[in-house]
């Protein structure tokens, strides 16, 4: 599923929709199934960020799918517009960081700070364009925030990511987009890659489509 900005995946209000209802919604037309309609959300992204989103259709699928992630074989590819130009080009982002649950936020603490987890990427510059650059992140661990806060801290905050320092506005959201995911189909076996495509914001603001 491509998951729009501002959509959260769920944990919605009563009376508001999220990407699980619309999708459960689909399966039930798409398949003519009568009664309430099970599925599992196996992938989740912050509500201003765009791309794709993991949803078994059965329990057993939730739970291969799942322990795929949690032994970190599945290969997660995101694109970001960040302010700026880096220095290199191409590295890792490697940190210890700590959840703030007063400020919904996340900070890059010492190692031996009060729940501090070690956060992975490697980043890589794709492009050049005004005033920022349009990065290919690939996530090795997937901590809360973790693209937005390393990026950030490092002096290049997302576009339109407020919360992280941008400077820069956006028009719906923020500039990361979850671009990749690669995975072994819980059923049968055989290696899947799931594309989501860019959002019409990043085209208008000169983003090829690939």
């Amino acid at each position: 599923v491509a998951k729009p900005a501002g959509l959260p995946t769920m944990g919605v209000a009563a009376d508001q929709l999220s990407l699980l209802d619309l999708a459960k919604d689909y399966i039930k037309h798409r398949y003519h199934k009568p009664g309430n309609v099970y599925l599992g959300v196996v992938s989740r992204l912050d509500a201003p960020v765009t791309g794709v989103v993991l949803i078994a259709r059965t329990s057993k699928a939730a739970r291969r799918l799942t322990e795929q992630f949690r032994t970190r074989a599945v290969e997660k590819t995101y694109w970001a517009l960040v302010e700026g130009r880096l220095d290199p080009p191409d590295g890792p982002c490697v940190d210890w960081v700590a959840q703030d649950e007063r400020h919904r936020r996340m900070w890059i603490v010492g190692p031996t700070a009060a729940g501090a987890k070690l956060a992975r990427l490697h980043y890589r510059q794709i492009a050049e364009l005004p005033n920022s650059s349009l990065l290919e992140v690939a996530l090795e661990t997937g901590r809360k925030h973790q693209i937005r806060l390393q990026l950030a801290h490092r002096g290049h905050p997302v576009l339109g990511d407020r919360k992280y320092g941008s400077r820069l506005s956006w028009p719906q959201g923020i500039a990361l987009h979850a671009r990749r995911l690669v995975l072994t189909h819980p059923v049968r076996g055989v290696s899947l890659q799931l594309l989501a495509p860019l959002p019409a914001a990043w085209l208008r603001f000169g983003v090829d489509q690939p």
